[in-house]
């Protein structure tokens, strides 16, 4: 496994080492290739939670 960290790609909607698209296009950084592989479903349930949040204040 590689060393050092890790990205989401936004454009090519795909994992990334260090060494890949400009960060204005990733999320991230990761500690590993798996942890990168979850950030999409990771900030979906961050947003509804958020949503579901902003809701209760109504």
């Amino acid at each position: 496994m590689s060393e050092g960290q890790w990205w989401f790609c936004l454009k090519h909607m795909r994992v990334e080492p260090d060494a890949g698209c400009p960060d204005k296009d990733r999320m991230g950084p990761y500690e590993s290739e798996l942890e990168a592989s979850g950030a999409l479903k990771r900030a979906a349930e961050r947003n509804k939670a958020w949503d579901e949040a902003d809701a209760d204040d109504d």
